[in-house]
C-alpha cells in the first residue's frame, strides 16, 4: 500500500518565508529612513511619528530574538558601541546648531 501525501511546508519554504520576510522588513524600514530624512531636510518638519515606527521595528526583533536566546554575546557590545556613537553624533549636531 502506497501512500502519497503532498508537503506544502518543508525546510526550504519556511526558509524561503523567511528571508521574504527579512527583505520587507528591511525595505520598509529603509523606506521610512528615507522619508523622515526628506520630511527633515527638504520640508523642514518633524517626522518623529515614521522614526519611532523604525525605532519601535527594531525594539521588536531585538526583543523577540533575546526573549528566544538567538542573539550573539558580540551584539551587546556592538550595540553599546552604536548606542554611544549615536549619542556622541547627537550631541555634536546639537552643539553645532
Amino acid at each position: 500500500m502506497s501512500t502519497t501525501s503532498m508537503v506544502h511546508r518543508d525546510e526550504r519554504t519556511v526558509e524561503v518565508e523567511n528571508a521574504s520576510y527579512r527583505w520587507a522588513y528591511l525595505l520598509l524600514s529603509f523606506g521610512l529612513l528615507v522619508l523622515v530624512a526628506y520630511r527633515g531636510f527638504v520640508c523642514n518638519e518633524s517626522a518623529w511619528d515614521m522614526l519611532g515606527l523604525v525605532i519601535l521595528g527594531g525594539v521588536f526583533n531585538t526583543a523577540y530574538q533575546g526573549f528566544h536566546g538567538v542573539l550573539p554575546r558580540q551584539w551587546a557590545i556592538a550595540s553599546l558601541l552604536t548606542f554611544v556613537a549615536a549619542a556622541v553624533i547627537a550631541a555634536v549636531i546639537t552643539w553645532l546648531r
